[in-house]
């Protein structure tokens, strides 16, 4: 079985500073480039697209509300064709930054309060679709199996991955527990890796955040538990 493994990365200058975000990149098979809207800079997009070409390391567009206060972790009611043209700039962007170093961008992954938005809202998720058609080649899309989102995506002819958290609660229904909830976030070693065990036959791509408590170790973890249950983890998206 062949699977991604994929981390949010380029949020920080003092997480890249203490080389956490290096040593993901020598863990994962994709990484999901922020694009300055809710955190980072171009300088940082730059530095982390080098690394992550020197490495044979996927580069997807992690797109978000443009609301830096709040690291775009808070539910924006932004028009559409404004939401769309926001979420394009930023692709384009990265992309730009992504082939002077080397590479390209290879998918897009919305962010946070977005990321769970487009889950259940028909409006957005098509804003969102809107933003990868308006490429001159649309960019297969990551997300939450079941999000109306993915829906509306295939249903456009635009490739859609599904993408599992290990090391995030789900609930009953498959969402994301909140992050404003007890336990939302998983940080012990043996059941981030358990969790990514479970989810290998559901998804084609599992995400360990960055910011997570100690992510380089968990990550590690992860890829060896999928390792030794006999997942070849390399792209899906190159």
């Amino acid at each position: 079985m062949r699977i991604d493994l994929n981390a949010d990365l380029g949020e920080s200058w003092p997480r890249w500073d203490s080389g956490e975000d290096v040593a993901l990149l020598d863990i994962v098979t994709s990484a999901n480039v922020c694009c300055g809207a809710y955190a980072g800079d171009a300088d940082l997009m730059r530095a982390t697209c080098e690394a992550a070409v020197e490495r044979g390391v996927s580069i997807g567009a992690q797109v978000g509300y443009p609301d830096r206060d709040n690291f775009g972790r808070l539910h924006l009611d932004m028009p559409s064709d404004e939401l769309t043209g926001e979420l394009l700039s930023q692709i384009l962007l990265l992309d730009e930054i992504a082939r002077a170093a080397g590479g390209g961008v290879a998918y897009i992954k919305p962010h946070g309060a977005l990321y769970n938005r487009i889950v259940d809202d028909d409006v957005q998720a098509q804003a969102v679709v809107d933003a990868l058609q308006g490429l001159a080649t649309p960019l297969p899309l990551l997300g939450l199996p079941g999000s109306v989102s993915l829906s509306i995506a295939e249903a456009s002819g635009i490739p859609i991955i599904r993408e599992g958290f290990a090391d995030r609660a789900y609930t009953s229904d498959g969402r994301l527990v909140p992050r404003s909830e007890p336990g939302a976030v998983l940080d012990d070693v043996e059941a981030v890796a358990a969790q990514a065990i479970r989810l290998m036959e559901r998804v084609s791509s599992v995400c360990v955040h960055s910011d997570s408590p100690g992510a380089v170790e968990l990550a590690r973890a992860v890829r060896v538990a999928l390792e030794a249950h006999g997942a070849e983890l390399s792209s899906v998206i190159a």
